[in-house]
């Protein structure tokens, strides 16, 4: 009971404009301007999204913060419709700042793609930067890396065009 108590007011304590903080306005439309020039060169979808701290319907589980940021991450991929891209091969990025968390989630069509080591990995490369702050290049290198999966397996072909189907704006709750 305790360690729920705990995880309430660490969530709790975090500041409203956290995740502005961590992700200024300079820092967003960069991202965005990334994310749209990515997606120019394939049929992928990419979404960035930071959240400070959890609903509290989610720090009372009696589970482990890994299990609770996974399943928090998974509901974000379904509430921003990262799953239901044309060719299921949307990604959503997902950094929870209270418990310095990050998740990817990648849809099926580009998951059956790619390694099962790659997405760790990716995490801890942007985990190592984000702890020494510096949360540009983190979520910078994210998009490159997942730009180039989506890339080498869903090119668009001569004359095509990517629907963008998904904003590209990075969404900070």
């Amino acid at each position: 009971m305790w360690t729920r108590l705990i995880r309430i007011f660490k969530h709790r304590w975090q500041s409203d404009d956290a995740a502005q903080r961590a992700v200024p306005p300079a820092l967003l439309d960069k991202l965005a301007a990334q994310v749209a020039h990515s997606e120019a060169g394939h049929s992928g979808e990419i979404r960035i999204y930071v959240e400070p701290g959890l609903p509290l319907s989610y720090l009372w589980q009696p589970a482990s913060m890994a299990q609770i940021t996974h399943e928090r991450a998974l509901a974000m991929f379904g509430k921003l419709r990262v799953w239901d891209t044309a060719h299921n091969n949307g990604v959503l990025i997902y950094l929870l700042l209270a418990e310095h968390r990050i998740e990817i989630v990648a849809d099926r069509g580009l998951n059956e793609r790619v390694s099962p080591d790659t997405w760790p990995r990716l995490v801890a490369s942007m985990g190592a930067a984000f702890k020494a702050g510096d949360f540009e290049g983190g979520l910078t290198q994210a998009v490159q890396e997942v730009s180039s999966l989506l890339q080498q397996h869903f090119a668009l072909q001569s004359g095509q065009v990517n629907a963008n189907e998904l904003p590209d704006l990075p969404l900070l709750r």
